[in-house]
């Protein structure tokens, strides 16, 4: 058997690290399984779903590094929907109710009155087919609600406790009480239908074998095992990760906008600072800055995910999004330099690597070697002192260790005494790389010009 996972993102909006997560946690899944990982776009919400949205998540997924199998999108398979309701419907697992919004609401409100739980009372199964009928012909149409099970007959209006168990891949055995759920509304009175029909129908016919989702889904799972045993189908198995907070505990539902894999794009971070991050936050596994996939499937455990919530902290994504590139070899930076017009090969990437915090930092110091710029002369009297003890070239790494000595001997300057003045002079930094595999690039011409207070 072919293990197959899907990713289903509504296209409302840009993917967010709490849908980053899910995605993550599915592709190592089907990667570390030897499996497939389909992408289906869940669009059934027609007035918020645009294809500029479902092209941005293609966008944001092939940023990340993913590669599915196949697409789907639900607004493609409103015919295979139709003859699953009639199924559903010959079976009568799937009724018609004509109650409005605001009767559905008077009842809640009556059933909280008498302290009773707000479950829909199945009141719809009561009426006869002349009462349905007749409000068909005043031009009510009907919602569609799905009679969860139990051991009565299907026009037994009382319903029965009904366990609906499964052994869920990270939270264990898990239990839904059907008997404690209202019918779930399957079709709404437009005729369109919800995620909770949909879903179920695309997994049968997509094979899906695994789904992975967050804890949120629970209950959800209950319901939906029920549908797939009502048409005759074995539920795949399921996996219900914990969610994320922010660093104060919080849920992050306000913010994800600003959470987006397009905002952090935008700030610069690296693919795979934000996979590395998305995989092992909420983990037995320490979350450090993993340079591959490969790396991270090598990793991968459903058993390693904690059952409390994961905790997202956009200043830890950071720090991990700079440590990746702390440690990036030459040969994995060079056409990204070329393309920022920065040279100096790999010296000067080493150079520089350890002070940056986005690539686009690099630009910085390049600039900083290579064009102009205004030296902050801290005392005049000791730059002037520097530049008569200035080595001649060519320089090497060696030339700092050995200016500075000179420096020392004619200043009597020492420590940060020494060091800091000449940094600012030459870099206008406080801090930076280290000097002596700098002062190489910047040369001779441009330092002496710089220790002078001229703009070079």
């Amino acid at each position: 058997m072919t293990v197959k996972l899907r990713f289903a993102p509504s296209p409302t909006g840009r993917i967010h690290i709490g849908n980053i997560r899910t995605a993550v946690l599915n592709y190592l899944f089907a990667l570390k399984s030897g499996g497939e990982l389909m992408l289906r776009l869940d669009d059934t919400d027609r007035e918020r779903s645009t294809d500029a949205f479902a092209q941005g998540i293609r966008d944001d997924l092939n940023w990340l590094g993913f590669k599915w199998s196949r697409e789907a999108r639900q607004s493609d398979r409103t015919a295979r929907y139709d003859e699953a309701a009639a199924q559903l419907k010959k079976a009568g697992r799937l009724y018609p109710c004509f109650e409005t919004a605001d009767e559905l609401d008077r009842k809640r409100k009556r059933q909280h009155a008498a302290g009773k739980p707000p479950v829909y009372d199945r009141s719809a199964l009561k009426m006869s087919e002349g009462e349905r009928a007749k409000l068909e012909a005043e031009g009510r149409a009907p919602h569609w609600r799905f009679r969860l099970a139990n051991t009565k007959k299907p026009a037994d209006l009382v319903p029965e406790p009904t366990a609906i168990t499964w052994p869920d891949l990270v939270r264990g055995t898990q239990t839904v009480d059907a008997g404690s759920l209202s019918d779930p509304v399957l079709v709404r009175e437009d005729g369109t239908y919800l995620y909770t029909f949909t879903s179920v129908v695309d997994d049968i016919d997509f094979g899906i074998t695994h789904v992975v989702r967050g804890e949120d889904h629970v209950t959800n799972t209950g319901v939906q095992i029920d549908i797939f045993k009502a048409m005759g189908a074995t539920p795949p198995q399921f996996a219900h990760h914990s969610l994320l907070i922010g660093a104060d505990g919080h849920a992050l539902s306000k913010r994800l906008g600003a959470l987006s894999v397009l905002s952090f794009r935008e700030a610069g971070l690296e693919p795979m600072a934000v996979m590395s991050h998305a995989a092992l936050v909420g983990t037995s596994d320490a979350i450090e800055a993993h340079a591959s996939i490969d790396e991270l499937v090598a990793l991968f455990s459903l058993d390693k995910i904690s059952m409390a919530p994961g905790r997202f902290d956009i200043e830890d994504l950071k720090g991990l999004n700079a440590k990746l590139l702390h440690k990036l070899p030459y040969d994995a930076v060079a056409a990204r330099l070329k393309a920022l017009g920065v040279g100096g090969g790999e010296a000067f990437w080493l150079a520089v690597r350890g002070n940056i915090a986005v690539f686009s930092d690099v630009e910085g110091w390049w600039r900083c070697v290579s064009a102009p710029l205004t030296p902050v002369i801290e005392d005049a009297a000791f730059a002037a002192k520097a530049a008569e003890v200035l080595p001649p070239e060519p320089w090497d790494e060696t030339t700092w260790g050995a200016w500075t000595a000179a420096v020392k001997t004619a200043t009597g300057a020492k420590g940060k005494a020494l060091f800091h003045p000449l940094r600012m002079a030459l870099t206008a930094q406080e801090s930076g790389p280290e000097l002596k595999a700098l002062l190489p690039f910047i040369g001779r011409a441009r330092t002496l010009a710089r220790l002078k207070g001229e703009a070079a």
